[in-house]
């Protein structure tokens, strides 16, 4: 069995995110980069299984710039078996069309029986690359699933829908996507951190793939029209009871519509 999981380096979640006012996109210099917190929780999902089948082999699979690499370390220090990134130039400023299209290109060149990821990354929010891969590919998506079994010649697993919930299931090779419900990452050991610096990690431009992606290669694109700051947060009116703060809320709540 080889497993894909796609991995993506994010800015810290809990610190402060900034628009490159140029740009229009997210500054990424702007805080730490660190791996997308539902990515890690995606491997988990693939670490309990090699736990159990100790023949399984692991590749983490991620686009980005050089810098990645860093973050890729920490996947592999976690029990992942090999690491690829994918980096070139003509890569900035990817949308979700151009991402999908250089993973599934990558995911061809390595082979894999499943492609495991998380439903949506901490930075975009977009939750739509996962499926995309699978239409590229040609395989069953299992999406957003909050439990998953996998066995060896099929994937399992529960998603949430209105009113209910649904139990899916795929032949393999598939694609599928969790929630962060699906599983709590382990930490890496100092066991695991010594063997990830002997690991293999790979780099992939565009020629290693044999594509054109990117911005440029896009048939169609969005176009920034202007990006301004945040507005500084302003403190909301004080009111003093003098026997008319009652009426005073209530015309409050009533001009900004909450009532």
């Amino acid at each position: 069995m080889k497993i894909v999981v796609l991995t993506k380096q994010v800015p810290d979640t809990w610190s402060n995110r900034r628009l490159n006012l140029e740009t229009g996109m997210l500054d990424r210099s702007a805080s730490e980069p660190v791996p997308d917190e539902i990515n890690e929780r995606s491997l988990e999902n693939a670490l309990q299984y090699k736990d159990r089948n100790p023949g399984t082999e692991i590749v983490v699979l991620s686009m980005g710039p050089e810098d990645t690499s860093k973050t890729l370390r920490r996947t592999l220090s976690m029990g992942a078996d090999r690491a690829v990134l994918v980096s070139d130039p003509a890569l900035v400023g990817s949308d979700m069309v151009q991402t999908a299209t250089v993973l599934a290109a990558a995911v061809r060149k390595i082979g894999a029986d499943l492609v495991l990821a998380g439903n949506e990354t901490t930075d975009g929010s977009g939750g739509m690359v996962p499926a995309m891969v699978a239409e590229l590919l040609g395989l069953p998506m299992l999406p957003a699933l909050d439990a998953m079994a996998l066995s060896g010649a099929s994937v399992t697993g529960t998603v949430q829908v209105d009113g209910g919930s649904l139990k899916l299931s795929a032949p393999l090779p598939a694609v599928a996507s969790v929630t962060e419900k699906s599983a709590e990452a382990r930490l890496p050991n100092f066991k695991g951190i010594m063997q990830a610096k002997k690991k293999p990690l790979e780099t992939w431009s565009l020629a290693d793939l044999g594509i054109q992606a990117g911005p440029g290669a896009a048939t169609v694109r969005s176009v920034m029209v202007s990006a301004a700051e945040r507005p500084p947060r302003e403190a909301g009116p004080r009111i003093s009871d003098d026997g008319t703060a009652a009426a005073r809320l209530a015309d409050f709540l009533k001009q900004n519509r909450l009532i």
